[in-house]
């Protein structure tokens, strides 16, 4: 167990839910935390990464930002399970399609999480590692998603150190993006894989649930006022998953 507070989290202990959703953006957080918990508290801002915690049906549920990346969410993720007792985060994002029928504001479970990552090369493993959801977790958000009439996809995404490749004015740089797609990843983003490998790590759970932002190869994308603010289906599922698994 880490000493509290930690580097990165002021708070105190007993500040945070069993369940912290965390997105990228702290103002998604904060936006989170207005509009769907009910006595919001701010119990962390550190490096303007805020965390609240409220009430959502009656249990206590905690939002974090992780900021962008596996680094990130690798720090913030390993202090919440080895500092707070946080049993289960679910990640709250956005990413980017790369299937023809997964449309902007669908939503994607990531059952598991390709990368390109050195992530793994700490836990000295044998070989590669698979880094793949909590079943738990997965299956009361695909319940979550059929009840709140979500459009939903599950299946494996793809967690990128790199945003801005460099493939640009070349022409084999969408390559991978290409390869990719023919072995059936959903979409891309930037954290699943570590979050993944540290809920295997510490005996936790984790889930990456993200709204589609952006579709890579046809060109559409969402604003950065619309991925802070409208992306509530996704939040409202997030949030029926903390409070399925309260007494799990």
């Amino acid at each position: 167990m880490l000493n509290i507070p930690t580097p990165h989290i002021a708070a105190k202990p007993g500040d945070f839910g069993k369940t912290v959703l965390m997105p990228g953006d702290p103002l998604r957080a904060k936006f989170i935390a207005e509009n769907f918990l009910e006595n919001p508290v701010l119990v962390n801002n550190v490096r303007g990464v805020q965390g609240h915690t409220g009430y959502y049906k009656g249990v206590k549920v905690s939002v974090m930002a992780s900021g962008m990346g596996m680094p990130a969410i690798g720090i913030y993720s390993h202090e919440l399970f080895n500092g707070y007792g946080v049993e289960n985060i679910i990640r709250v994002g956005s990413a980017g399609s790369i299937q023809d029928h997964i449309n902007l504001y669908d939503i994607v479970i990531a059952q598991g999480a390709c990368t390109d990552s050195n992530w793994a090369k700490q836990f000295h493993l044998p070989g590669t590692f698979a880094p793949i959801a909590s079943y738990e977790l997965l299956a009361e958000a695909v319940k979550a998603c059929q009840a709140n009439g979500a459009t939903y996809h599950v299946g494996n995404v793809n967690s990128s150190d790199v945003f801005y490749g460099d493939h640009i004015g070349v022409p084999e740089g969408l390559d991978s993006v290409y390869g990719l797609k023919k072995m059936g990843v959903m979409a891309l983003e930037m954290e699943a894989a570590a979050l993944y490998m540290n809920a295997a790590r510490y005996g936790k759970r984790g889930l990456c649930i993200c709204t589609i932002s952006d579709h890579v190869l046809k060109g559409v994308e969402t604003t950065s006022e619309e991925r802070q603010n409208s992306f509530t289906q996704m939040m409202k599922v997030a949030l029926d998953v903390a409070v399925a698994m309260e007494n799990k």
